[in-house]
């Protein structure tokens, strides 16, 4: 048997490529799906199946681009309208060459939940694997949230029995292999590592240390997880079919004199460079948003209907940079700046900057009684764990329809984790027309180091 995970990075978002003989499957491709297609080529394989556990809704799934390319047959659960590929119902078993997968129906983050259950009758009929898609992670279990408030009763309810009543009792060796790790938007507290089986989560697993399903469905009510915009789209695209790929958006190398052009025209501008290199120089109404934080934050922020052009630190890191966007369905990457912000100022192009102060600088202004604003942009776990006494706690995704909360008047000091939200969320307010606004460099991070007080109250 061919076992192999693969792992996009910004999503933090696992696809799984099995194969045995000179068959294969896939279970949850994405969309730039070409390393699929490299794997059967090197293994001499052809893929044969392709499942999804669910319809998705932090990323374009890649079911029909591949099915595309390689004639798989496509296949979800039930309970939805899916516009393309199969549905299938509970119980229905696949041959993939010498192994066997079982779909089993696991409602509660979606409806249409399914997991996958994979055996080796030639090693003997207990379980090797089970594909959870959203429902169990490793230390987490999927959030409820997504048929809105009134339905958590329901799926909390429902993922309890799917976990505890199909999944657990396929026994504690079996493998667990989720559809996302740490720091995926579909669980709050998912462990920092790959490997685990049903017996170390059943002992381990925090969510699934509860007294009785009224106790689950309770603490999935009391959870409060951030629900990005770009969902809608995802929500849509992916179950009536996204727009096929084809190919990667291919960027064209422009001059400073062309890229100010195209700004003219309408096109927004995302800088991937650090937020210490934002601060010192950036085009202005750029959004600021890292290279690893494009996957996660671009659909908070940046429209479909309008082209896209990059500001890099290094011009290698352009393949990686579309293939975060195309993830979640920006497929109008049009061009990238040549030589970087300096080709922009050595033509005698404006910047503007962001100021940036440390820790330090802050707790003495704090200290002086400036009138300012401390923003604090982290999400509300983070916030309630320890934030700065007097703070304002507006989450990044949430500043631009929470503006007018802002006051324009006073000097804002971002603070996040690090300085890389603080920086994100600093360039949202310079697009506003705010024009004192401060990165707290390190940020919490640097304000803890330095011993500077904490405080647990709103």
């Amino acid at each position: 048997m061919l076992f192999q995970r693969i792992k996009s990075e910004g999503l933090a978002h696992n696809s799984y490529f099995i194969a045995s003989r000179s068959e294969a499957a896939l279970v949850d491709p994405r969309r730039d799906c070409d390393v699929y297609v490299d794997v059967a080529q090197k293994e001499g394989v052809k893929i044969k199946y392709i499942f999804e556990t669910h319809r998705n809704e932090d990323y374009v799934i890649g079911s029909a681009e591949l099915s595309r390319l390689t004639g798989a047959e496509v296949l979800h659960g039930p309970r939805s309208d899916w516009g393309y590929g199969t549905r299938i119902e509970n119980g229905r078993e696949f041959e993939i060459g010498g192994l066997e997968l079982r779909a089993v129906h696991t409602p509660g983050h979606t409806d249409e939940s399914m997991s996958y259950v994979l055996r080796e009758p030639s090693s003997g009929e207990v379980p090797v694997l089970v594909f959870t898609g959203d429902a169990l992670f490793v230390g987490d279990v999927g959030r409820t949230d997504l048929n809105g408030e009134a339905e958590v009763p329901r799926m909390a309810g429902a993922l309890y029995d799917s976990i505890f009543g199909a999944i657990l009792p396929l026994g504690d060796g079996t493998i667990l292999c989720p559809a996302h790790g740490a720091g995926s938007v579909c669980g709050l507290r998912i462990a920092d590592r790959d490997e685990s089986t049903l017996g170390i989560e059943r002992q381990q697993n925090p969510a699934l240390q509860v007294a009785d399903r009224e106790e689950f469905v309770k603490r999935k009510l009391a959870e409060k997880p951030e629900t990005p915009p770009y969902f809608t789209q995802m929500h849509e695209w992916n179950l009536q079919g996204p727009p096929l790929l084809k190919n990667l958006p291919i960027p064209v190398p422009l001059t400073a004199r062309e890229f100010k052009s195209e700004i003219e025209k309408g096109a927004v501008v995302v800088d991937t460079s650090s937020p210490t290199s934002f601060v010192a120089a950036h085009i202005k109404d750029s959004f600021s948003i890292w290279l690893g934080g494009l996957a996660l934050f671009a659909g908070w922020f940046l429209p479909y209907d309008r082209p896209i052009l990059l500001i890099l630190e290094d011009q290698h890191e352009l393949e990686t940079a579309v293939r975060y966007l195309v993830r979640v369905g920006y497929d109008r990457v049009s061009g990238y700046l040549k030589g970087g912000i300096e080709g922009w100022y050595n033509m005698g192009f404006p910047t503007e900057c962001m100021q940036v102060i440390d820790v330090h600088d802050l707790k003495a202004m704090i200290d002086r009684g400036e009138d300012m604003i401390v923003l604090d942009d982290r999400k509300d776990d983070e916030w309630n764990s320890g934030h700065i006494e007097g703070a304002m706690h507006v989450y990044v995704g949430h500043i631009p329809e929470r503006m007018a909360e802002i006051p324009r008047e006073k000097p804002v000091a971002m603070v996040c984790s690090t300085g890389r939200r603080a920086g994100m969320g600093g360039s949202i307010l310079l697009r506003e027309g705010f024009r004192e606004v401060y990165n707290v460099l390190g940020s919490m991070t640097a304000w803890r180091a330095a011993g500077y007080p904490v405080s647990m109250e709103d």
